[in-house]
């Protein structure tokens, strides 16, 4: 029988940085869902916070190796991979010197925010898509948790559509409250132009990018929408329910599984052995 695929992509994962709400659902949903059947794949950005050698990071040659252009200048990108044992699960890093070597995840030492966030956010949606069709693996659902995954529903409805691996499938958008205070440059809107993407797509951030017009730019592309925690800005479950989008209530750290596997079922009528 076929399993349901479900693709994690994460800003923060635990184990690998500080236990936040975020990060612990990202650690933990995916051995959830995989001990309940659905075959899984993991994704975060490989920040400088990160330890290599205490994780036992290595680079995998095989789907390295790729240059992606933003704003008319190529980025390598490389990707690397790490196992976490007794779950059974391996977690698949977006790794560039210039973007994630720094020892920060967005803001530099005195807390001001890296001016390079956009195009960071930029590489990081468009690696998690070029190395999962270098991996040949067709997801059902994608699970992007955090305001830095809010490009990939984007990419992966209006870039990657007619590509036969990602097709079919649904996009589940967790929201959370970790925004960011900087607006993005003015030329953001012309930097994540690529091909399929029209004016209309990006209609939120047309006046400019910012923590709130990102979120409602992934709810638009997404399928279902999860209240990653407790009072999520009102702002943005108004505009849910204003564009009709199946929500799926705050579920607390203690007993959340269940009902995330079944709000994945809902959104796969016609992959009617997923569960």
């Amino acid at each position: 029988m076929k399993k349901a695929k479900v693709l994690y992509v994460s800003q923060e994962m635990a184990k690998y940085l500080p236990d936040t709400e975020m990060s612990l659902k990202s650690r933990y949903l995916p051995q959830y869902i995989q001990e309940k059947g659905k075959e899984i794949r993991c994704f975060m950005p490989r920040y400088g916070l990160v330890n290599e050698r205490r994780n036992q990071l290595h680079e995998v040659i095989r789907l390295s190796g790729m240059n992606l252009i933003i704003n008319d200048t190529d980025h390598p990108l490389i990707i690397k991979v790490a196992s976490i044992q007794q779950a059974r699960l391996q977690v698949y890093f977006i790794d560039n010197d210039e973007f994630f070597r720094r020892k920060a995840l967005f803001t530099d030492e005195n807390g001001a925010e890296f001016d390079d966030n956009d195009e960071r956010m930029i590489f990081f949606a468009r690696g998690v898509l070029e190395t999962v069709k270098k991996l040949r693996w067709a997801p059902d659902i994608v699970h992007c948790h955090g305001w830095f995954t809010s490009l990939l529903p984007l990419y992966l409805k209006k870039t990657f559509y007619e590509d036969p691996l990602f097709a079919n499938a649904k996009v589940v958008y967790s929201l959370y409250n970790n925004s960011f205070n900087t607006k993005f440059s003015n030329d953001f809107a012309n930097k994540i132009h690529f091909d399929g993407i029209t004016d209309e797509d990006i209609q939120p951030i047309k006046n400019g990018a910012d923590w709130l017009s990102l979120n409602k730019l992934a709810i638009d592309q997404a399928e279902g929408i999860v209240l990653g925690e407790q009072d999520v800005n009102a702002e943005l479950i108004q505009y849910c329910k204003d564009k009709k989008k199946v929500i799926l209530p705050y579920q607390g750290l203690e007993d959340y599984a269940d009902a995330y596997s079944d709000f994945y079922d809902s959104l796969l009528p016609d992959l009617p052995d997923a569960k």
